[in-house]
């Protein structure tokens, strides 16, 4: 059986502690559930025609994701293979809540995880943790991520390593 999830990220290191977090609950439940896991973050496409018409994902992605991020989730893939299926890196483009609402439906997403300590902002992102909060086909759940106020590590693929 697999289940669809959405984890609210900006693409730092940090937004992975979410990721971290939801697999080792799931983990700990010991079920027979793999996972596609949907890393989003909201981006803001602007309005000009040309931009519209040439920008792809993956220029989008250039410019955003930095290859840390990247790295850092293939090492969480790799301790976790049992329940991931796949992982998704996407970007939420609409402005309306019917059109996330149909994002949802149409990747068959179930359930949703954010930190409030994530914001998502600069580079064209947007926080779209007001639109998970207001879709009504979500389980919706809310992560809290402690972070040390002096980590050697910040910012350095090493961080993934810490335990949160």
């Amino acid at each position: 059986m697999t289940k669809t999830i959405l984890i609210a990220t900006d693409y730092s290191l940090e937004s992975l502690n979410i990721l971290k977090k939801v697999l080792k609950e799931k983990d700990a439940r010991e079920e027979e559930i793999q996972y596609k896991i949907l890393l989003v973050s909201g981006y803001e496409m602007g309005d000009s025609i040309r931009d519209l018409l040439f920008t792809t994902k993956s220029t989008i992605f250039n410019k955003i994701r930095p290859q840390e991020f990247v790295d850092a989730f293939g090492i969480i893939r790799n301790k976790y293979p049992h329940l991931i299926n796949k992982i998704v890196c996407d970007i939420f483009t609409g402005s309306f809540q019917r059109t996330f609402n149909n994002y949802v439906n149409a990747e068959n997403i179930e359930e949703a995880y954010y930190s409030p300590a994530i914001k998502s902002k600069g580079k064209g992102k947007f926080d779209i943790v007001p639109y998970i909060k207001k879709c009504k086909a979500l389980q919706i759940q809310e992560i809290r991520i402690e972070t040390a106020e002096r980590l050697p590590e910040r910012g350095r693929l090493a961080e993934i390593f810490v335990e949160v």
